[in-house]
């Protein structure tokens, strides 16, 4: 199976990357007024797009944007699901019996949201059957997915094509 491109390492993900500096007005002072410390990253391969402006450092920024394109690539880009009978190790990790363990600010949150939508689109959107495949309960991939109400939006999108009715946060 293809690795996702919210799962690559950070190096090897900006290696991808075009990284444009900017320049944005708004609080912080003069030094934000004056410096290029604005980070836009587009990814080459699909054109997804993330920024970051808010911190004076542009190092911070970059982090920020990098983040911030992983969780947008989970969004955007679907992977195929394989035959495996399970879900990946990082998945099997941040299981704790059938909670999944992780903050939405966490590294591994861009993968993971990534993976459970790859389930979920292979499965069609049937919450059960993809909870099922990824060793978890329905009411935990609607909380994970809620983390990112825009993961949350696709599925109800997903859902609606289908005739299936929309899910809420919990």
């Amino acid at each position: 199976m293809l690795e996702h491109p919210a799962s690559l390492p950070a190096d090897e993900l900006l290696g991808q990357c075009q990284m444009r500096r900017l320049r944005r007005s708004g609080p912080g002072g003069q030094h934000r007024n004056k410096v290029e410390t604005a980070v836009q990253l587009v990814h080459r391969p699909t054109g997804v797009v993330a920024e970051a402006s808010e911190r004076r450092s542009q190092a911070e920024n970059r982090r920020v944007a990098a983040f911030r394109l992983r969780v947008n690539l989970a969004l955007t880009i679907r992977g195929p699901v394989g035959e495996a009978p399970g879900p990946s190790p990082l998945w099997q990790s941040r299981l704790q019996g059938n909670r999944i363990a992780v903050a939405a600010a966490h590294d591994d949150f861009p993968c993971l949201l990534a993976e459970a939508l790859d389930v979920l689109a292979a499965c069609e959107a049937d919450l059960r059957r993809a909870a099922s495949r990824l060793h978890t309960n329905p009411s935990q991939l609607v909380k994970l997915l809620g983390s990112e109400p825009r993961a949350l939006a696709l599925l109800n999108g997903w859902r609606a094509e289908r005739g299936l009715r929309p899910l809420r946060p919990r």
